[in-house]
């Protein structure tokens, strides 16, 4: 099954995506989604707007170098070593953000950064869920972008600062479950700007793999259904190269992960409105 929320004539919604076409469900939330039935009949890709396939994620959290190439580009900029012990930050919910949707370049910093990976979207609840049963914890599996702020990053010992931006958790297209995805070991994770490749790596290669993450985590805390899980980079990012390739408005993001799809995001300047309340 691949899981998608989308809007169509103004009224947001889950669905199945199948094809070139989505079939709404009759799920008033993300938990009921995976067993909703038709709603009605299905409409053209082509006509929706795919949507963060979860609303608001409880907790958005990411693994900081876990691959060992990118590790080692990291030295001039976040982290001197391959970690032993894995390194976790949170993105808040504000961050959230389509699979096609604009990522705003922020007013304060120029350093804006791409990071293509795997995300796990969690649909159970787990606390203390040991590594041979972590994957039962799962409800699928998406392409991601985790966009950082660099200078922002350094500057907090946590990195919850440039990890935190709005707009800055990209995931989609679409959820897919651990059945149709199958053996995810081998899938390839590649980064495009403006056409150029940047990254590739397979997910083989994370220092920490999922499981292992899973069991982590929630040593500490409960994951609950909702929750979303950035599973780490390749080599490749901005600032690993001399000198540092920051994304520009007007630049364009693109992510593929195999058969669970691709996302693409332009980058556009932060809007200039201030709100409050």
């Amino acid at each position: 099954m691949r899981l998608v929320r989308f809007i169509y004539s103004g009224v947001a919604g889950y669905g199945r995506l199948e094809g070139d076409e989505v079939v709404p469900l009759d799920a008033a939330g993300f938990a009921a989604a995976f067993t909703a039935k038709p709603s009605a009949p299905p409409l053209r890709l082509k006509d929706v707007r795919l949507l963060a396939p979860v609303a608001r994620p409880g907790k958005i959290l990411g693994i900081g170098v876990n691959y060992a190439a990118h590790a080692a580009e990291s030295v001039s900029f976040v982290n001197p070593s391959k970690p032993e012990v894995q390194k976790w930050f949170n993105k808040q919910s504000t961050a959230t953000n389509g699979p096609f949707d604009p990522v705003h370049l922020p007013k304060v910093s120029p350093q804006l950064d791409y990071e293509g990976e795997l995300v796990v979207v969690i649909g159970k609840h787990g606390r203390h869920v040991p590594r041979a049963r972590a994957m039962e914890i799962v409800a699928g599996f998406c392409v991601g972008g985790d966009y950082s702020v660099r200078d922002w990053q350094r500057a907090s010992q946590t990195m919850i600062m440039g990890k935190g931006f709005d707009t800055h958790a990209v995931f989609g297209p679409a959820i897919v479950t651990p059945d149709e995805a199958g053996d995810i070991s081998g899938l390839e994770v590649r980064t495009f700007v403006n056409g150029e490749q940047r990254q590739s790596g397979t997910v083989s290669q994370m220092i920490h793999d999922i499981p292992a993450q899973i069991e982590h985590l929630t040593a500490a805390f409960t994951l609950e259904p909702g929750d979303v899980i950035f599973t780490g980079t390749p080599a490749g990012v901005g600032a690993g190269f001399d000198p540092p390739k920051w994304l520009k408005a007007g630049d364009t993001v693109r992510v593929e992960i195999g058969h669970l799809g691709h996302i693409e995001n332009k980058i556009v300047d932060e809007p200039e409105t201030m709100r409050i309340g």
